[in-house]
């Protein structure tokens, strides 16, 4: 074989750092891309945060989104201070002449109906309004969220008004922090005593007693029912509660003899065993089993300290305007977008020595540079994906979720010339503050079921029928995946028992014989 040179002229896609960090930070979240901008400012000196308006050192910019009016985009690349006005206006479709304009729920302070509202304008997801406090006496969600006294501490509370003595106080303690989150007390008293004394047979035996007289003074303690060893014996703890007051229920003598016999039978609602076991006629066990539904199964479920997951939108959606003239308003949320900017000090420094690690640096400073850049496509991308899924299901903003239209990633991914790995990064963990409620923007997107006409229903707006089907059924006779289904052929929409049923399990919505009413 004969060796020789060649030149060859070929193209190959490379991804480049700054490439990988542009799609790394689209498919953050707000939480994530908020500790990633705090590790790269603890990390890189050439970057700070812009706590004020001035201009600072300037490089030109990409725009990524269609043009947009000189007063909207004045954000630069070396300094990202969020638009006060990055936002579009989408056009509603014109109502038929002498239409009736329909109120939409949410806008007026009517509340919203995905989620429970705590401010009435955007529901339970968004900021709450300020109130008339001071601004020092303002909380925020997440202080809400973690400023909630844990069951432990609330027993221990109500124990120190108990007169025992220093070695019951200490077993009683012991007990109270062998709950779990339920209130339930898992472990035996044997292994209870195991783990304190190993090797002390009689240690153990004393324990066992100490923690047998404990239990009873913790399961009088509120709420009713914690210390129970099993559902069983909590449920039996508050009917005894009950009867203790005074007031008891005429089937509270049934449902403690349902609470002694296997949980299996009561989640069946088998009423026909639960009869012949207890003794008692159909009727009184139909009653009892209403009664044992009242009760708390899990009675530390109150007091659990969970990190509850604060939605912030990334994206809001206003209206503007009335009836045939309505239009909806997309623009980024101001609170979520990080102001940067690189210190000007530093990079002028460095421009004007070159020293000993000047490479280094400079290198450090283009990182800086770079992240900005990176930060504020991933913002135009979120904001030109936002009016897009807005301008495709004008109909929801108005009418609510029976109004969504079926709607694939590859249609926004053509329309906007992305691909559509793109726009899933984009629509992952991102959300949006709707007339209806917060909503991640991967909601909007739904597949198409076939129509009697031809035409195509969304996944979505069929979910919202079975949700409205079983929400006014009658509770004595639910209706059956078959008869929903056939409501949804009468509303010509082709939906099959299965995907009837799959969706009502996607929606938590229990199956028929379980949501039939006592």
């Amino acid at each position: 074989m004969k060796q020789g040179l060649s030149l060859r002229v070929s193209q190959h896609l490379a991804l480049t750092p700054q490439l990988q960090q542009s799609i790394r930070l689209l498919q953050l979240s707000t939480l994530e891309l908020a500790q990633e901008v705090e590790q790269m400012l603890d990390e890189n000196p050439f970057l700070e945060v812009n706590q004020d308006e001035a201009p600072r050192e300037e490089f030109g910019i990409a725009q990524a989104d269609a043009p947009v009016p000189e007063e909207d985009r004045e954000t630069e690349f070396a300094e990202f201070t969020p638009p006060r006005d990055d936002s579009r206006v989408v056009a509603t479709e014109p109502e038929a002449a002498g239409a009736v304009e329909a109120e939409v729920p949410g806008w007026e302070g009517d509340g919203s109906t995905e989620v429970v509202p705590d401010d009435n304008e955007w529901g339970g997801d968004a900021t709450p309004r300020k109130n008339n406090l001071a601004a020092d006496d303002q909380m925020e969600p997440s202080d809400l969220a973690r400023g909630q006294e844990s069951l432990q501490s609330h027993l221990h509370r109500q124990a120190l008004s108990l007169r025992l003595s220093e070695e019951d106080c200490h077993v009683l303690r012991f007990l109270i922090e062998s709950l779990n989150d339920d209130g339930y007390l898992e472990d035996s008293f044997e292994s209870l005593a195991a783990g304190l004394a190993p090797d002390d047979l009689e240690q153990q035996e004393e324990l066992v007693h100490r923690f047998t007289v404990a239990l009873r003074l913790l399961q009088h303690l509120e709420p009713v029912g914690v210390g129970a060893r099993n559902l069983g014996e909590c449920l039996r703890l508050q009917l005894q509660a009950m009867h203790r007051e005074g007031q008891p229920h005429p089937a509270c003598a049934t449902a403690l003899r349902i609470c002694e016999q296997p949980m299996e039978l009561l989640a069946r609602r088998d009423v026909k065993r639960l009869a012949q076991l207890c003794g008692d006629p159909d009727a009184q066990v139909r009653a009892a089993m209403g009664l044992i539904t009242r009760l708390e199964p899990k009675p530390g479920r109150r007091f659990v300290d969970v990190e509850r997951n604060i939605v912030v939108p990334d994206v809001l959606v206003t209206k503007a305007g009335r009836g045939a003239q309505s239009r909806f308003r997309v623009q980024l949320n101001p609170d979520v977008m990080p102001r940067l900017r690189v210190h000007d000090i530093y990079a002028g420094a460095l421009k004007a020595h070159r020293g000993e690690g000047h490479q280094a640096l400079q290198q450090r400073l283009q990182e800086a540079r770079w992240f900005i850049k990176n930060i504020q496509q991933r913002f135009d991308t979120i904001l030109r994906v936002s009016n897009a899924i807005v301008e495709r299901q004008k109909s929801f903003f108005v009418h609510g979720e029976l109004a969504m239209r079926p709607l694939v990633l590859r249609e926004i991914a053509d329309e906007l010339g992305l691909h559509e790995s793109t726009i899933s990064r984009v629509t992952t963990a991102k959300y949006m503050a709707t007339p209806f409620g917060t909503f991640e923007l991967k909601y909007f997107f739904g597949s198409a079921l076939g129509t009697e006409t031809g035409g195509n229903a969304s996944s979505t707006a069929v979910r919202a029928l079975i949700k409205q089907f079983v929400a006014s059924e009658n509770l004595k006779k639910p209706l059956s995946d078959s008869q929903i289904s056939e409501m949804l052929k009468e509303q010509g929409i082709e939906c099959a028992r299965r995907t009837v049923a799959k969706y009502r399990d996607a929606l938590r919505i229990a199956p028929a014989n379980l949501r039939k009413s006592l």
